[in-house]
């Protein structure tokens, strides 16, 4: 199978090109030239068949053979609000959430959280959501949001039918509020800090009318927490 690269503009014509990181990748990496086969996709839910054209020192020529619609979303719209991790597991964790295919990354800024977000370390998670869906095979980006408050957050997500923290003494995992029948689309999660959410910053939720829930008696890091709580959620509506 060819290599997948990200077009960040959407393919309307017969060419396409390739600059930035995905052109380096295949100039310098792959060591391109006229006829090499790619697979591109622009975050519109298609792939396309191509092959070079050109090679300049910078950027990469295609012409487009074919294009295909590929669904590989989940069937379930989920939305993960977390106060990131520390350093290597920040990445680790948006690219195992590109994998499990949810649909869009809030990073939150919490009162016990020890990585604070800034806007350069989102740009480079953005990143890792291209390398990662590369991988995988999705073809629509997973999204990752500016950083937002707890309370802002909590605040302008009242809409949202199905909301679900994770704090200790909620609702088990199984089955609890994670049942299929139970869970109105889309399904909105959070995930605290290391040191978990203040009691004033779990009330802020529950009066709001998130549904709290115990994900076990081990104390787990962010990162496993987060997909746990994705893997259950997403399990719960495969083939639905």
């Amino acid at each position: 199978m060819a290599d997948r690269y990200f077009v960040e503009t959407p393919i309307d014509g017969p060419t396409a090109r390739l600059t930035g990181p995905e052109a380096h990748h295949l100039i310098h990496v792959m060591r391109a030239k006229p006829g090499t086969r790619a697979v591109l996709f622009d975050d519109t839910g298609a792939e396309f068949a191509a092959s070079v054209t050109r090679v300049d020192r910078a950027t990469v020529e295609l012409q487009i053979e074919q294009r295909t619609e590929v669904d590989r979303e989940l069937s379930l719209e989920i939305v993960l609000a977390v106060a990131l991790p520390k350093g290597d597991r920040q990445r680790w964790l948006i690219e195992k959430a590109t994998e499990l295919g949810l649909s869009r990354i809030v990073p939150l800024k919490t009162e016990r959280g020890v990585a604070q977000p800034v806007e350069q370390a989102v740009k480079r998670l953005r990143r890792t959501v291209i390398e990662a869906s590369k991988q995988c095979g999705r073809n629509r980006l997973m999204q990752i949001d500016t950083p937002a408050d707890w309370p802002d957050f909590v605040a302008t997500t009242q809409d949202v039918p199905s909301r679900l923290v994770a704090h200790p003494n909620g609702y088990h995992a199984a089955p609890g509020p994670l049942s299929a029948a139970s869970l109105p689309r889309p399904v909105l999660l959070a995930i605290g800090p290391e040191g978990g959410f203040t009691d004033e910053e779990i009330a802020i939720a529950v009066t709001a009318g998130w549904h709290t829930v115990d994900l076990g008696p081990r104390i787990l890091r962010v990162e496993t927490a987060a997909l746990l709580l994705s893997t259950l959620v997403a399990h719960a509506h495969l083939g639905k």
